[in-house]
């Protein structure tokens, strides 16, 4: 179980709205968060298999850095399983949206492409990312706001181009087995060689698929760390050969080790801020990952 010590910590720095009602759009979760303090917060953030958009609503403090410390600011998309990102702000507001990687390739393009770790929601939506933000910063209630959030959103996903329903095929396999299916077996069963699979799924998606399918699994198990349970169960039940395994792959997600990961502020949060949070499954229904 969740330690009560990481839900206090988590509790006493951020106020977090999250939408009444289950969205129009598949795969897309919603969360809103208000600091309760005025003081500086530094998050490294953990890798997750979807990407991220950080709209910041306060008064501009609240930047993303990558890897590199190159940093963005305003509107912000963290791609998919990005490495050493963190968000620093002083008293912050901010609107953060999940988007599976089949419905961020329709709403956001580009931002999937390999090495794009940060990038600017302007770089993408052009000065429509500029109105949206002004729109959000304007509502009178989070509830409106996730109604906003959600039109521009079903707005661009409407007017993009959808990936190959086999890439959404293959992606909802992967979140349904928790990153346990092979990529050979993927292939066979949506009728493509390997090779296609392989070149079509990171041109879409932005990660190979095994990539993809490991980040998923390091989600699961990132998760039951945080959860309370030891390093050594989580490696047997979350398909890692061994303990060793497991402590390669996460310090490869996040320059961590398992324990660290297990306390990370940034999952302290998760049960609250996205309980229900979804991706598209292999039947285009929602799938909520344990």
């Amino acid at each position: 179980m969740r330690s009560a010590e990481q839900s206090r910590d988590a509790a006493s720095v951020w106020d977090i709205a999250t939408p009444s009602r289950r969205g129009r759009l598949p795969g897309v979760s919603m969360a809103g968060f208000r600091a309760r303090t005025t003081g500086l917060v530094d998050l490294g953030v953990v890798p997750y298999p979807a990407v991220t958009v950080a709209v910041d609503l306060g008064e501009g403090t609240l930047t993303v850095a990558d890897a590199d410390g190159r940093r963005r600011s305003g509107g912000v998309v963290v791609g998919l399983g990005s490495v050493g990102v963190r968000g620093r702000g002083r008293d912050i507001a901010c609107l953060q949206v999940r988007l599976s990687p089949p419905v961020a390739h329709a709403v956001l393009g580009a931002c999937a492409e390999p090495g794009a770790a940060v990038v600017s929601l302007e770089d993408l939506w052009g000065r429509d990312a500029a109105r949206v933000q002004e729109r959000l910063r304007a509502a009178g209630s989070w509830e409106e706001r996730f109604a906003r959030a959600e039109a521009a959103l079903v707005r661009r996903y409407e007017a993009g181009r959808a990936v190959e329903p086999e890439v959404a095929f293959v992606w909802g396999r992967m979140v349904a087995s928790r990153g346990g299916v092979r990529v050979e077996r993927l292939a066979a069963e949506v009728g493509w060689s390997r090779k296609r699979l392989w070149s079509r799924f990171r041109a879409r998606i932005g990660l190979t698929p095994k990539r993809a399918a490991q980040l998923v699994r390091f989600d699961h198990a990132a998760h039951r760390l945080a959860a309370g349970h030891s390093a050594a169960r989580v490696a047997a039940e979350t398909g890692y050969a061994d303990q060793s395994h497991l402590h390669r792959e996460v310090m490869a997600f996040t320059g961590a080790t398992p324990t660290a990961v297990g306390g990370a502020p940034w999952l302290a949060v998760d049960d609250v801020a996205w309980a229900a949070a979804a991706y598209l499954s292999d039947d285009g229904t929602l799938t909520a990952p344990a």
